[in-house]
């Protein structure tokens, strides 16, 4: 379903000498939480030394878990957390006109309140992404605990429903600007994945034991 190389995100952080993320799943949703089943399998690109030319098709597949072929171009950029999960006293300042006018910075008259600008343009990333801040919507943030060494979880790779939105085009790469005009362009979904009627799949690593759950959300 996706294939990761470090070289390419050195956010992955393998364990030992894996330089490689694959990350399989079922294409189809499973109760309770109706979401598809994930595997994770770290490897080490040199060791790899018979690789199939087709891929094996699934014969039981649910509308929007077969991705479309299309180019990764991984991009680093600056994203910051929910709001949510800013202190009182950061949401605050959030939420004042004064501060936004005093760093200089000029919001679009569409914006009513400084918290829809700062969640619109300036947290959580949407698309698919490694690492970064987990995108909320059907619960308020919470943290994650390996069910087997209780270490506090990282995200690890967020499996997003769609790419960009109209009203979120501040996160759109400059080279598709051109492109992303409506919901339904290029842009907006380019694999074609839905997850769980529109959201997404979140998955979270131990640091310390390797192991990873899912959420939806």
């Amino acid at each position: 379903m996706a294939q990761l190389y470090a070289r390419d995100v050195p956010e992955l952080r393998p364990p030992g000498r894996a330089d490689l993320l694959q990350v399989l799943w079922c294409p189809s949703e499973h109760p309770p939480y109706l979401k598809p089943t994930t595997k994770l399998f770290w490897r080490t690109a040199a060791d790899v030394s018979s690789v199939l030319t087709s891929p094996p098709t699934p014969t039981d597949v649910q509308y929007g878990y077969i991705p479309k072929p299309c180019v990764l171009s991984p991009e680093q950029v600056t994203e910051y957390p929910n709001f949510l999960e800013l202190s009182e006293q950061l949401r605050e300042k959030v939420n004042n006109w004064s501060a936004w006018r005093a760093a200089g910075i000029v919001m679009d008259d569409a914006y009513e309140e400084p918290q829809e600008y700062y969640s619109d343009e300036l947290s959580e990333a949407p698309g698919w992404k490694v690492g970064g801040w987990p995108p909320w919507g059907l619960t308020d943030p919470a943290a994650r605990f390996c069910i087997n060494c209780g270490t506090v979880m990282a995200p690890l790779l967020t499996i997003a429903s769609e790419e960009s939105r109209d009203y979120r085009r501040g996160w759109v790469p400059t080279e598709d600007q051109g492109i992303a005009v409506i919901d339904d362009d290029p842009v907006h979904n380019s694999p074609g994945i839905q997850v769980s009627k529109g959201n997404h799949l979140q998955l979270y690593s131990c640091t310390t034991c390797s192991n990873h759950t899912t959420l939806i959300q």
